[in-house]
């Protein structure tokens, strides 16, 4: 991969959960790193497996490999926040990760 293509900036948050003044818990998304990442839409062959399971709003970012990312993870992008779906160690080299990841709307529910 083109290191010039990593040209988009991309914050990974993980979810932490707090205990307030009153006694109660809190979910929190913190920022866990921001990295840059190649950006584009599925084609061909993904996009119409992600149709199948009406999954449309799908995105795949390409980032250097990084420890501790999983599912559990949320992608915020130019204002919008992705969860991730799957996450591809390309090759096992450990040198980039492929991960897909679907809009989630202002309710905050996956996007369809």
């Amino acid at each position: 991969m083109e290191i010039g293509r990593l040209r988009h900036r991309i914050t990974l948050q993980k979810l932490r959960i707090a205990t307030n003044s009153n006694g109660f818990e809190v979910e929190n998304w913190e920022e866990f790193k921001t990295v840059w990442a190649a950006v584009s839409n599925l084609q061909g062959r993904e996009y119409f497996a992600a149709a199948a399971i009406q999954a449309e709003n799908m995105v795949k970012f390409t980032i250097r490999y990084l420890s501790g990312v999983d599912t559990s993870i949320q992608i915020l992008f130019r204002d919008k926040v992705y969860n991730i779906s799957s996450i591809d160690n390309i090759q096992y080299k450990n040198r980039y990760m492929e991960i897909k990841a679907q809009e989630v709307s202002a309710n905050g529910e996956n996007r369809d």
